[in-house]
């Protein structure tokens, strides 16, 4: 039976990963910070798909911490098939705050965290020949709204750059941009959830079915959802004004 470790897979797009692995057989392993919600979703995925769920409590804002993840995705001989690097938090503060402490936890967290996994699990599947890299970006690495859109635009570059290094190997990468999906993400972070219309937000069970099968199918990016993947051609090939346009509202809308 194959194993799939999915960071941040307690809430959120996360949980929904582990749902649809475990769904499709995987044994999961689950990494978060909360030992309370690990053991709650490793109660429901085994009893309601009968896999084994391992939990694995780390803290990713802190690199000794994720040297343990690092250190299960490097061993082979409970080796991980499909990596999910979901794991991270909204990031609303402005650009010239003089506190930048939580810029600098976002950074560990989604940028250092996701380097370090995603070359371990890197390493570890191209010797087997198999497995799958799946890197949580967003729309919003089409876009412009403070140092969250510059993340994510490094993790769809960074998996892009992956996966042609990979290329070859077996091992299969994809970079996952969703756009708004009604999960706890924005009430985590003190944020309202923005106004949009019911079309546009992203079913949640959509998000790991579309990543998973572009995996299958060779895709290197993930778009869930028509109107995000008609919104994106339009921030890369319509005027720049646009995307920036679109950046301002939401963030003098944050500003209120």
């Amino acid at each position: 039976m194959t194993t799939a470790l999915v960071t941040g897979g307690t809430s959120g797009l996360g949980e929904a990963f582990a749902h649809e692995l475990a769904r499709r057989g995987n044994n999961i392993v689950l990494v978060a910070r909360d030992e309370e919600a690990l053991a709650s979703v490793a109660t429901v995925l085994h009893a309601k798909y009968g896999v084994d769920v391992e939990i694995l409590r780390a803290d990713l804002a802190h690199r000794d911490q994720t040297a343990v993840v690092v250190a299960r995705l490097l061993d082979q001989e409970h080796p991980v098939d499909t990596l999910v690097n979901n794991a991270g938090f909204g990031l609303y503060g402005s650009l010239l705050a003089e506190d930048l402490s939580e810029q600098e936890r976002a950074m560990e967290v989604m940028v250092h965290a996701v380097l370090l996994l995603s070359n371990a699990a890197a390493r570890a599947m191209a010797v087997r020949g198999s497995g799958t890299i799946i890197n949580i970006s967003s729309s919003s690495a089409w876009i412009y709204t403070g140092n969250y859109s510059a993340i994510k635009s490094w993790v769809l570059t960074f998996t892009k750059a992956l996966a042609v290094e990979l290329e070859g190997t077996g091992v299969r990468v994809v970079a996952s941009c969703p756009g708004w999906a009604k999960t706890n993400f924005h009430s985590r972070a003190g944020q309202k959830r923005p106004s949009l219309p019911a079309w546009a937000y992203v079913p949640v069970a959509s998000v790991p079915r579309d990543a998973l099968a572009c995996a299958d199918s060779g895709k290197v990016v993930s778009v869930p959802h028509w109107p995000w993947k008609i919104a994106i051609w339009v921030a890369q090939h319509g005027p720049q004004s646009i995307p920036r346009s679109f950046a301002r509202k939401i963030t003098n809308s944050r500003k209120k």
